[in-house]
Formats: C-alpha cells, structure tokens, sequence
C-alpha cells in the first residue's frame, strides 16, 4: 500500500521539477530579450533606413541584404537566400474626384487596391451607383450597372471583439469587388477601407481578378469617413467620380526569401519561426509585418546568447512577398518537399506588435493538447488563450509537409485601424509590447523543441 502511495508522490515530484526547470528557463528568455533586446533597434533601422518595401522594389532588395547581415549579427550558423519570382506591381501617380450634379469637382483621399489595374493615366468619369453589400449588388441587373463606377460601403462589424473576424468577414470586398462589377460592366469600383476605426484614412491591400475577367478594372478604397459621407450625399442627389490611375502590373523578377538557422544538436529537423520581409508602398511597414521579422531574429539571438542546445534545428525565414502573392511561403514549402526536410513546428509572427495575448494552433488533437498543458508557464507573461485555430498566411503550405502550425495572436484592437496604411510606422510600435511578443514565441519554440 505504501509503495501505491509513493509512486503518485513520486512522479508528481518529477512533473513539478519539471516544470519548475521550464519556469527559470521561461524567466532567462524573458531577462535576456528586456535586458539586452535588439529587435526594437532593428526595427527601427528597417523602417526609418530602408522604409516600405513592396517585392519587386529596390527597397525590398535593401531589406534583403540587411536581413541577412542581421541574421548574422545575431549568430546564426548559417545564412543564405532563397530564390523566388515575385509579381511587380507599382502604384504610380493617383487621384480620384467626385461631384454632384452641377458641383465642382472635389478631391478624395484614396488608394489604389494592389495588384489593380489603373487607368493608364487618363481620367475614367461616371455616375457612382451604391451598394450596400454583395447581395444587394447582385439584385442590379447589368443594364443598372454598365458604365457606372459600383461603391460598395462594407463595413467592419463592430460587434465582433476579435477585429480579425471582422476583417475577414468583410475582406471579400477589397479582393473581389472589381471582379464582380467588371462582369456586369461597371468602369471601376471603389470600396470601403477594412478598418476598424471611423477615420478619413484609406487602406490598400491585395486584390484579385478572376481568370475568366475579360475586362480588369480599376479598384480603389476610401477612408471610413469619406465612404459614409458619400453614401449620405447618394441618398438625396446624384454623384459621379473621377478617377486618375497609373498603377500596373510589370511582370515577375527574381526576388529572396532570407534564412538563417541554428544547427540541430540532436537531429537536423526544422522548426520555423518568421514572418514577412515584403510590405505595402505606404508607411512603413512596421506592424506588418517588420515586427514579425525583428521578433523572430530575436529568438535566434537569444538562444545563442543563452547557450541554449536546441535538440532541432531553429530556422527563422524572412518570406519574400506575402502581401500580393505569397510566392515567398509557397516556394519555401516547395524547396523543403524537394529537399526531403522533416519540419515539425512552425510558428509566425503577422498580427501586428502588440502585447501578446495567445497563440493561435493548427495541429492534432494530441499536440494541441499538450501545448495546452504548458499554459500555467505562460500566464505570468499576459498569455492565456490557446483556443484559436489558424496559422500563419506563409507557414500555410507547410501543413501538408506534416508540421504543426501557429501564430503568435496579439492584442488586435489597434492592428486594423493602421494595416495597410500610411500610419504604419515605427512610432506606432511599443518597445516593450514587441519584445514580449519575441519572449513568449521563444518560450514556445522551448518547450516545442525539448518536448517533441
């Protein structure tokens, strides 16, 4: 009977030295990246040096050599660049004006959608026709619709807490609006901005056309407050819209994906941490995602500097090209099925740099579960939801190599009323807030790499 009651003493014992050794090496992370961090210096070099950088740009390929330089300053085994075509679309000189009848032409904040087509530089003009939503756009027959430019005023929902269920519900509007409208004949579109704030800022992000588009038209997004004041004005009078657009499509160009590692001391397998190099033409770039890429060569600095011997090789990548076309992350999964590479943890960092708050887990039952065992060792620094379930945009296609996926989940209320825009730059960044963010992924990539 005694030896019955021991045995439960005695692993209990075990379990809670356990944890206890995860807890001090959890507290030497955290000490290490709030003590002697370099990701908010780097950021700021990287935003205010090099400035936006959209693939295909010469900004872009300036981010590339620092990434790799920066890469090595932090002490990785090993650098190198990964070859990857990526689409060339630049923005180019833009307006858009609006009047009412008899009115004088007034201008209006925007920005063009990317990947749209312009106007090539010559003023397309027509009667602005509004919709509230896809299906009222679908009750107009293409009589109703032909020669006109279709405003869809799509708002965020205020009643989702979770900003990015709101982004998605309403994404469908900057990525196929032009597509729906041009098959009915319409001569542009304009929509309203994904945003979560009530402001005059436009935001740009990709949008697409079908492959069965005979007709590509121009799409352009408005700022939260121009779009209500418009749909107000449609109500009563008529008005029509100039618009004035150079932005193209160029063709590919051979691009980089950068990459740095820390050997494997027990076994040469991958787990990933990264985010996206690649930004819009406007800003900075500095929530999105050059936080993601200061975090995650972070972690690489931090195990080298604490003499950490990961048993897996820890691999940061700097994906090319997120923003309009995800070659980056596609070619990555790509070389890695060639190579015969066994991946069995990515995690990437594209919510913004807030504080974080959870992460979000695509994997088996088994191994969400076990993360989950680890959250008591987590919520001393702010981080207690592990119920949601979607990874990163890049790391995506490395499910079907076999790794389980996540992404670092920050606090999102801010992150959309600056995404996309103009205001993304480095003073919207908190110091501390981003290196929370390194601390907690690089606790999580510890406890992945002693565990599995």
């Amino acid at each position: 009977m005694k030896r019955l009651i021991l045995l439960p003493l005695f692993w209990g014992g075990i379990l809670f030295s356990q944890t206890s050794q995860d807890s001090v090496q959890f507290k030497k992370i955290s000490d290490e990246i709030l003590t002697n961090g370099k990701s908010y210096e780097d950021l700021r070099y990287l935003t205010k040096k090099i400035g936006h950088r959209l693939s295909g740009s010469k900004a872009y390929e300036k981010s590339v050599e620092w990434a790799a330089q920066t890469l090595r300053n932090a002490g990785a085994d090993k650098v190198w660049l990964q070859e990857v075509m990526v689409p060339v679309w630049e923005r180019g000189k833009e307006s858009l004006q609006i009047k009412t009848s008899g009115g004088k032409w007034q201008n209006l904040k925007m920005l063009s959608l990317g990947n749209s087509e312009g106007t090539k530089g010559k003023d397309v003009e027509g009667e602005i026709i509004f919709v509230k939503n896809k299906a009222d756009f679908d009750q107009l027959s293409e009589a109703k619709i032909k020669g006109k430019i279709v405003f869809f005023n799509y708002p965020f929902n205020q009643t989702f807490i979770s900003t990015g269920q709101a982004y998605g519900d309403a994404g469908m509007y900057r990525r196929s609006a032009a597509s729906w409208a041009g098959k009915k004949g319409a001569k542009a579109v304009i929509i309203r901005s994904l945003s979560s704030t009530y402001d005059d800022v436009p935001h740009t992000g990709v949008m697409r056309y079908d492959k069965d588009d005979t007709t590509k038209i121009p799409a352009v997004a408005i700022g939260p407050k121009s779009a209500d004041e418009l749909e107000k004005t449609l109500k009563t009078e008529k008005v029509f819209a100039k618009l004035n657009s150079n932005c193209k499509m160029k063709g590919e160009k051979l691009s980089h994906s950068v990459i740095g590692e820390i050997t494997g001391k027990k076994d040469q397998s991958v787990i990933v941490v990264g985010g996206h190099l690649d930004s819009w033409d406007v800003g900075e770039g500095a929530h999105d995602d050059g936080t993601g890429i200061v975090q995650s060569i972070e972690i690489l600095r931090t195990f080298k500097k604490l003499g950490i011997q990961n048993n897996h090789t820890i691999r940061v990548v700097c994906f090319a090209n997120e923003e309009n076309g995800v070659r980056g992350g596609n070619q990555y999964a790509k070389v890695a099925k060639e190579k015969n590479e066994k991946h069995i943890f990515a995690i990437e960092s594209d919510g913004g740099g807030f504080q974080p708050r959870g992460f979000g887990l695509v994997m088996d039952d088994a191994k969400i579960k076990q993360v989950q065992s680890w959250k008591k060792l987590f919520l001393p620094y702010g981080v207690y939801n592990f119920d949601l379930r979607y990874a990163g945009t890049d790391i995506e296609p490395l499910e079907e190599n076999g790794a389980a996926l996540a992404e670092l989940a920050p606090e999102s209320q801010r992150y959309f009323d600056i995404h996309h825009t103009e205001e993304d730059t480095f003073e919207k960044v908190n110091r501390r807030e981003l290196m929370l963010g390194a601390i907690v992924m690089g606790q999580l990539i510890y406890m992945v790499d002693k565990n599995w």
